[in-house]
């Protein structure tokens, strides 16, 4: 809590004589004159001084933050060059008004300076507040951040006396810094947001152009704003409280309230509250999803609307309902948070406060044309505050949590049950060993969140989002490979011998092996069916493709297959891509056969490539059972190659092979080397006797 921005907000006012001009706008007080007869002369309208709207609007943004956040949200004013109150004090607004009354309005013989103002409240800044010096005191001091919010009404002369006053600040904020950190009783500031606000009377225009956030150091940010006096500055402020405390706003409608001048008749009014943003949590559903499904059915009529006090915010009105004779047996809740009324004094808010606080509770119900009733808040009170309760519109949070298996009202029901108990298997959490501990250079938590991570990249949850989840036999091992965080030279092959066999199928025109009546597939031909399977199988790669070097040629292998398939189904409808189908085919025959031989037959067989026409009647017989020439399926090796590629570099990793056997041209082996060597040191060549 200390650590957040509002925590801390500290107000400087003008005391210049620029803030005796008149606002110049009328208000009238003589109300009771007016209806009366002819004879009676109203009083004339009064006008207020730039220095009193500014106070009753800083009274009013401290009245709201008060009512709704009365701990750890502390407010000071500064005046002059000296703070009306401190942290430490019992923060209410009785306090700050005592004090602005007995500094009084600026006269014109004053001599004030605002940078001097400025100066002490980025000294009021650095003074830590009750919370602060707590946590300071249990040592946890490194940890507490000083944020804050300066908000500062002033009447400036042009844009160049605004920036010197953010110059002004960010030179102050250094100096503090500096001297906090030699200072055990002051804490240097970590981020500090400048208002500066340039109010000018009614009818006037202003020298002053208005700037939105921009950044003055990193530790300083500062927004101009430009506001003219009287109602416009008090709504302008109204919202800065709205944005900067994430308030929301509801408009209680339809409470019927006995006339003042009749008490036989009674009418309905509306009343607007300021409360958290988090009680509209369950109708908004984050990015406003719930309403924008609402009014596209029509069922919500006008849920959010412009404010109807004048403010320049959104509103959402929920209806009046007859309310409980008591706040027992009341329902579930997610949430309660205090309001406060917009218009405090408004005979309607003053009606409705006083009917809460007698112990009733009031339903309110989303406004709808058509439909059940549904009700969505409650309005009552503990302790002598007023609070809000979220009621949730669906399923209690307190219920027992729905069936997997429930089908009404359009629920899913075709989860993967069975494929999440073994994800939740493979990633349930155990004791490290400490022989584990030392060696790893990451923490156990850390390589579990990593283990998650990997095994989540593609997991449709729902049977039927998926294709290649529902033909798991045909493409495993692949999903349980690529999860791998390194794979090994067998672990590659394996995923490719996967990809092989699904081209192996489509070149086949097999179907899927899946049932294909609840999957969501655009479209019911065979080729469409395949096109879906191929791109949701490279998006399973492509999801693992940067986790090794080995996972890359997996992608690279999955890709140079689907592209020559996606064009033998184009040479197909023009008829020439037979041959190429008939190959494709021929080439898994060729393999099969391979992997049926005994040892001695592949050792045969390998040297077909390098025999000469006449090889032994062994060779000839083993080739005349296969194709010629084989299939180069990716357009560089063939499937039989790939097999024995791999056979081979198995095989060179185990011991150096005999140079009799090696593959390269015109290579004798020289046996018995020495056998002709003489006694002496004179040696004999090698096949000379």
């Amino acid at each position: 809590m200390s650590s957040s921005i509002t925590h801390k907000t500290i107000f400087v006012l003008d005391h210049s004589p620029d803030f005796l001009k008149s606002c110049n706008q009328s208000t009238d007080y003589d109300i009771l004159a007016k209806g009366k007869a002819s004879g009676i002369i109203p009083a004339a309208p009064i006008f207020k001084s730039l220095w009193t709207c500014s106070v009753e609007a800083v009274m009013e943004y401290i009245r709201i933050v008060y009512d709704i956040f009365p701990t750890n949200k502390l407010i000071s004013v500064v005046t002059g060059s000296q703070a009306l109150n401190e942290w430490s004090d019992e923060q209410n607004m009785v306090q700050i008004m005592n004090r602005l009354a007995e500094i009084g309005p600026p006269t014109s013989s004053d001599e004030y300076n605002l940078v001097n103002g400025l100066t002490q409240a980025v000294e009021e800044l650095c003074k830590p507040t009750p919370l602060q010096k707590k946590m300071m005191s249990s040592g946890d001091a490194e940890s507490v951040e000083n944020k804050g919010r300066i908000i500062c009404l002033a009447y400036a002369k042009s844009d160049g006396h605004m920036r010197m006053l953010e110059e002004c600040v960010s030179g102050a904020i250094e100096q503090h810094n500096n001297l906090a950190a030699e200072t055990e009783n002051l804490l240097p500031i970590n981020f500090c947001e400048l208002d500066l606000m340039h109010v000018v009377p009614v009818d006037e225009v202003p020298t002053i152009s208005p700037r939105a956030g921009h950044e003055i150091s990193p530790i300083l940010s500062c927004t101009v704003h430009v506001s003219e006096s009287g109602r416009e500055q008090y709504n302008r402020l109204i919202q800065m409280a709205y944005n900067h405390y994430r308030l929301a706003s509801t408009t209680v409608t339809g409470i019927p309230m006995k006339e003042e001048q009749n008490a036989s008749s009674s009418a309905n009014y509306d009343v607007e509250l300021l409360h958290p943003a988090e009680a509209h949590d369950e109708i908004l559903k984050s990015d406003f999803n719930k309403i924008g499904s609402n009014f596209l059915s029509g069922s919500v009529e006008g849920l959010m609307i412009d404010s109807k006090e004048g403010l320049p915010i959104s509103t959402i009105t929920l209806k009046w309902c007859t309310p409980k004779s008591s706040v027992q047996d009341l329902p579930a809740c997610t949430g309660a948070y205090r309001i406060t009324p917009v218009d405090v004094n408004s005979r309607p808010s003053s009606c409705l406060t006083n009917f809460l606080l007698s112990g009733r509770a009031v339903m309110l119900e989303q406004p709808r044309k058509t439909g059940v009733k549904v009700v969505s808040h409650m309005l009552t009170s503990h302790g002598g505050e007023i609070f809000i309760h979220s009621i949730p519109t669906g399923r209690s949070i307190l219920e027992d949590p729905p069936s997997i298996s429930e089908g009404p009202g359009g629920r899913v029901t075709d989860y993967r049950i069975t494929d999440f108990r073994e994800f939740m298997k493979e990633n349930r959490l155990a004791p490290v060993s400490p022989a584990v501990a030392k060696i790893s250079t990451q923490l156990p938590i850390q390589r579990a969140l990593h283990h998650v991570e990997r095994t989540s990249r593609f997991w449709p949850m729902v049977i039927s989002d998926s294709i290649i989840f529902n033909m798991a036999s045909h493409i495993d091992p692949l999903p349980s490979m690529l999860v791998k965080e390194r794979l090994s030279d067998d672990d590659e092959l394996e995923c490719r011998k996967a990809i092989f066999h699904v081209v192996g199928m489509e070149t086949r025109n097999e179907p899927l092996p899946v049932n294909l009546t609840g999957t969501r597939i655009k479209g019911n031909k065979r080729e469409q069916q395949y096109s879906q399977m191929w791109s949701e199988l490279e998006t399973l790669v492509h999801a693992h493709a940067n986790t090794s070097e080995a996972h890359k040629r997996v992608l690279e292998c999955l890709l140079e297959c689907k592209k020559p398939s996606d064009d033998r189904r184009k040479l197909d409808k023009t008829g020439s891509g037979k041959e190429d189908l008939s190959e494709v085919e021929s080439a898994w025959k060729d393999l099969d056969k391979y992997q049926k031989m005994t040892d001695h037959e592949k050792r045969e067989f390998n040297k077909v490539e390098a025999a000469p026409e006449d090889t032994g009647p062994l060779v000839k017989r083993l080739r005349s059972g296969f194709t010629e020439p084989l299939v180069k399926t990716s357009g560089k090796q063939s499937l039989l190659s790939i097999w024995t590629n791999r056979i081979k570099s198995v095989h060179s990793q185990r011991h150096e092979e005999f140079i009799g056997r090696q593959e390269n041209k015109g290579t004798i082996a020289d046996l018995y080397r020495h056998m002709f060597e003489n006694d002496g040191n004179e040696e004999i060549p090698v096949g000379k006797p």
